[in-house]
């Protein structure tokens, strides 16, 4: 209405002016702004019913137009998923491989949270993500060097010195990355395979990622042939099931056992590196959001097997990107119930395994989690 009135008093006074400065008849104005006025009325009139002029064909692109918006939506949400399963295959596969030796460590989450502010600030320093990567990895070994001399080497209690590195993570993480918030670095290039990448559908989504996206994959596979093919993956399970028999035939349990703690400390780091690097380029007190205790969860979910990992790391990172997915759709699901999916998802999977104890103790070690102790 206020622009209806705008739009006349205006033609009122440029009809005014013309017909003083170009000597038009003052009927003729007036013929003009009837007709200014009907047009008003159209207006609105088509306005008030959803009128719409097309020209032929229109509606064909407008469906086809929102359609493509549509599938563009749901690649970037499939590759969001992908990306986000990324850091728990990381930290569950190295756990895996610590639980497979008979140790557990708890102190996922700490080891994430250390790799990831030192790979965000060495990333940030040197201008090398490969070294930003590395640095990453040797601070989740590092540390997870700190758990295995404690349990290994005072045979301190497992639950507990997890819990506590946990702990030590988080808040040793939160003080040396203080200086860092609010600074950001460019995340890790896609390398888009060749041939592969040009495929329909799949090549954008399987075969342009980073590298150490290609990296998770590879890890899994080498992981998987390791313990089922050669002599050392052997040895670690032989230890992880019986450690007393293993010690007998001569085989270096604690070593063993360090070696695989350290392994999974490093494999934390890679995955807690992701986050600042690539997931989001920057570094946030805390970034790991509870990813390290849902990679222990989907060690127990994949029943102690590599290949389930994978599997269960994209299952859980497409619940992780839900809330993205309603925003996407328009849900009326509240955003924090949907943030909260992750976590609510782990709690039932680990109810309805520990309901069922063949599935529970399938493949699980039977020295897991029990102190060595050589002399006895």
């Amino acid at each position: 209405m206020i622009v209806a009135g705008l739009v006349v008093a205006l033609a009122e006074m440029g009809g005014d002016a013309a017909q003083i400065a170009m000597g038009i008849p003052k009927v003729v104005t007036g013929v003009f702004k009837g007709i200014l006025l009907f047009m008003l009325l159209a207006g609105e009139t088509f306005n008030r019913f959803h009128v719409e002029f097309r020209l032929p064909g229109t509606a064909a692109r407008a469906a086809a137009t929102a359609a493509t918006r549509r599938a563009a939506v749901y690649e970037e949400l499939i590759l969001t998923v992908l990306m986000t399963s990324v850091p728990l295959v990381y930290a569950a596969i190295g756990e895996l491989v610590v639980e497979r030796s008979g140790v557990l460590n708890l102190g996922v989450e700490g080891m994430m949270l250390m790799g990831a502010v030192a790979a965000f600030g060495v990333a940030m320093v040197s201008g090398s993500l490969f070294l930003g990567v590395l640095a990453g990895a040797l601070a989740g070994m590092l540390t997870a060097s700190l758990f295995g001399i404690l349990v290994l080497g005072f045979a301190t209690n497992q639950v507990a010195t997890g819990l506590a590195l946990t702990i030590f993570g988080t808040g040793l993480s939160g003080l040396v990355g203080a200086p860092l918030i609010g600074k950001a670095i460019e995340g890790l290039p896609q390398i888009s395979l060749p041939v592969l990448s040009d495929l329909p559908v799949v090549g954008k989504l399987v075969f342009s990622h980073d590298l150490v996206a290609y990296g998770s994959v590879v890890v899994v596979v080498a992981v998987a042939y390791f313990l089922k093919r050669t002599r050392a993956g052997l040895v670690l399970r032989a230890i992880g099931d019986n450690h007393d028999s293993a010690h007998a035939l001569g085989y270096p349990v604690l070593g063993v056992r360090f070696a695989a703690v350290l392994f999974g400390g490093m494999m934390a780091g890679i995955g807690g590196a992701y986050l600042p690097l690539m997931l989001t380029p920057h570094w946030a007190e805390g970034m790991t959001a509870g990813r390290g205790w849902i990679a222990l969860a989907l060690v127990v979910f994949a029943s102690w097997m590599p290949w389930r990992v994978l599997v269960g790391a994209l299952i859980f990172g497409g619940i992780t990107i839900m809330q993205l997915a309603g925003q996407a759709e328009g849900w009326t699901v509240p955003s924090q119930f949907l943030s909260m999916l992750p976590y609510l998802a782990t709690i039932i999977v680990l109810v309805l395994i520990s309901g069922n104890r063949e599935f529970a103790l399938a493949n699980s070690p039977a020295c897991l989690g029990r102190a060595f102790h050589a002399g006895k």
